[in-house]
């Protein structure tokens, strides 16, 4: 064989072994794509069975429930207020809340609500009963009411009461010549109105949902003036076990 039939005949054989290696690289890449598509379409899958899985389902009561409120509407406050306490289904007291946007995150201030009372401190009034349990040592109150008139009889346990912040003071309220407005004062709920750490939203309870309109409205309109109209985005309320209503902002 010549030498220019030996060149040619490698040449060729070099020129086929690049096309195999050419259509090797092809078909694996065809291949990788192939399980590329393969893998997506799992995980959209997947992601569309985990997503129906976690979708929340209402029931009967909440749905009829629902029928009565426009979501399309902004109610004004009593009318949403009628509106939570009818769509409230609960079989126990619930409670109404308040879901205000609003457009900074953080602590928005503090608001003592008019009528949301609490069960988180025992305020007594000073009779012989509770005269007679201070005498023995017993201490079973958080507040401590005393007019002027009995306030002399508490002069002999200024020592046990005084340290611990018990000794009625005219300044704080705890000493006056009417208890019942005092016992009433002090037992109104006192909150730190502030939003989610991530996120400018307010959620807080405003009352219950067998108070009257009236109460329920002047605990919102404290809550909106806390936290100022000009800084609310919007507000909504709602019962324990109910469907959520529009507030209009005025």
């Amino acid at each position: 064989m010549s030498k220019t039939s030996q060149e040619n005949k490698a040449k060729k054989a070099k020129q086929e072994s690049v096309e195999v290696q050419s259509q090797e690289l092809e078909q694996k890449a065809v291949t990788e794509e192939t399980v590329v598509e393969e893998t997506s379409t799992e995980t959209e899958e997947t992601a569309q069975i985990t997503k129906v899985k976690i979708a929340k389902v209402r029931g009967k009561k909440y749905q009829t429930a629902k029928k009565k409120v426009d979501v399309n509407k902004y109610y004004s406050l009593k009318e949403a207020i009628s509106l939570v306490k009818e769509t409230s289904f609960s079989k126990f007291e619930g409670k109404i809340e308040a879901h205000v946007t609003t457009y900074d995150v953080g602590n928005v201030g503090e608001i003592t609500f008019p009528h949301l009372e609490t069960a988180s401190k025992k305020i007594v009034v000073l009779n012989d009963t509770i005269l007679a349990e201070i005498k023995n040592g017993q201490v079973n109150f958080d507040i401590l009411i005393a007019t002027p008139a009995t306030m002399p009889k508490l002069l002999p346990f200024a020592r046990v009461l005084g340290p611990k912040g018990l000794m009625p003071n005219p300044k704080n309220g705890t000493l006056t010549d009417d208890p019942e407005t005092s016992v009433k004062r002090l037992s109104v709920a006192k909150t730190i109105v502030k939003t989610e750490k991530k996120a400018p939203i307010v959620h807080i309870v405003v009352g219950k949902v067998s108070q009257s309109v009236e109460e329920l409205a002047a605990n919102i309109e404290e809550l909106i003036k806390v936290v100022k109209t000009n800084k609310i985005k919007k507000l909504a309320l709602c019962a324990t076990m109910g469907p959520c209503v529009k507030v209009e902002i005025k």
